[in-house]
């Protein structure tokens, strides 16, 4: 009984000082819920026309200003996820993982991958878990070798990964790494197939970007293969985009196109997203930079029709920026008496004490739901330090600055 007691009291200290700085861990969310019932519908219903074709969109878009919990929904749709079955990942978009990257942005959402069960390292257990005898298995290996939007170099390691796993040079690791972002030497892969009486395959060399958009269509589908419902990726702070110089807002624009509209070369792809940004960008970024007008008539200046295709695409996202925007809902009164109650409990329990009733904020329609949270908590701190003091909360605003950052883009040799 006292260690449940303990193990309770520490949950409930995890959760505090979770949501006293603005984390959205597992905790923090189980405590509060996400009070978005609006968001959670959609997203199930995205979840439900995973895997079959779709042709209208295959992401959701969502806004919401600086601390209206962004952050706090998405790590409630992981769970969601999670339960549902689903592989899941989480991208925070930043100067490592810029949105005009698709190669790093893979890296990020192998390296976050969690699989139902919650273990970390999905990718890698998926491959382990796949049986070259199951029906599965055989789906994934028609798929690629059926005029799949991949190339051969997917059907070629999926054939011999299964014969080189009991190897000793640890070949088949090197394919799952393949599989999640590294290279692979064409002559390694033409000995391991010459030994399996494949013959000499003929291995193309693809571009960066072109083979991490294969590479997200390929472990998507392996990740059904082992027996999980599809991958579910969530792509926090995509406001960055408003950061980057012109040419890398384009192509950022153009790569939220791909993740938000339907891929039309692989209409029935198992995988979906969601992307969180601020709900001003509209207005600070398409509109006070004229980005709606400026980007596609600069991309379209240079008169390839690489470029072309990216002012093309980023008009269709910045569309979606228009018109599509989820933005969530503001805490009404129920939701904020909710949520006070159960910090109240929370704090009580976790310092081992009866939090008394505090003032907090002041309720306004403009006050986000993480300024009344951290209120809430610093007063209650202030009141168990000192049981005389009466605390006054403030808000003091902090705007987002989308002025341009070039140490932000990533060099690319072709500009």
């Amino acid at each position: 009984m006292t260690i449940d007691r303990t193990s309770d009291r520490l949950a409930a200290r995890r959760a505090v000082e979770a949501l006293r700085s603005g984390v959205p861990s597992r905790d923090a969310v189980a405590a509060l819920g996400s009070g978005q019932a609006g968001v959670e519908d959609r997203f199930t219903d995205l979840l439900d026309g995973i895997g079959t074709v779709r042709h209208d969109k295959r992401g959701l878009l969502l806004g919401g200003g600086f601390g209206a919990g962004k952050s706090h929904v998405l790590e409630h749709l992981t769970h969601l996820a999670l339960d549902r079955g689903y592989a899941v990942s989480r991208i925070v978009v930043s100067k490592e993982t810029p949105l005009h990257d698709p190669a790093k942005v893979l890296r990020a959402a192998v390296e976050s991958a969690v699989s139902p069960d919650g273990a970390i390292g999905a990718v890698a257990e998926a491959a382990a878990g796949l049986d070259p005898e199951s029906p599965a298995f055989a789906e994934l290996l028609r798929w690629c070798g059926s005029g799949a939007p991949v190339d051969d170099w997917f059907p070629v390691t999926l054939t011999l990964f299964p014969r080189v796993q009991a190897g000793e040079d640890n070949f088949a690791d090197a394919i799952v790494r393949f599989w999640s972002g590294d290279k692979l030497a064409v002559a390694e892969v033409r000995r391991h197939a010459k030994f399996a009486g494949m013959g000499k395959p003929t291995l193309a060399a693809v571009p960066a970007r072109e083979l991490a958009w294969q590479r997200f269509r390929f472990l998507a589908r392996l990740f059904v293969a082992a027996g999980h419902e599809g991958w579910v990726l969530l792509f926090d702070e995509a406001e960055l985009i408003g950061r980057y110089t012109l040419r890398q807002r384009g192509r950022s624009y153009a790569e939220l196109a791909r993740w938000l509209a339907p891929d039309l070369d692989d209409p029935a792809s198992p995988l979906a997203t969601v992307v969180a940004m601020t709900d001003d960008f509209d207005a600070a970024v398409l509109t006070a930079k004229n980005d709606r007008e400026i980007v596609p008539a600069r991309l379209r200046a240079t008169q390839t029709t690489e470029w072309a295709d990216v002012a093309g695409r980023a008009e269709t996202a910045m569309g979606l920026i228009e018109r599509d925007m989820l933005l969530l809902d503001a805490p009404d009164d129920a939701e904020l008496d909710h949520a006070y109650r159960r910090l109240r409990a929370l704090h009580s329990q976790a310092f081992g004490w009866d939090a008394p009733d505090v003032t907090g904020l002041e309720r306004l329609g403009t006050t986000r739901m993480r300024q009344y949270v951290r209120a809430w908590i610093n007063e209650w701190d202030l009141v168990r330090l000192d049981p005389a003091f009466h605390p006054h909360s403030q808000v003091t605003p902090v705007t987002f600055s989308y002025d341009e950052q070039p140490d932000l883009d990533a060099w690319d040799p072709r500009e």
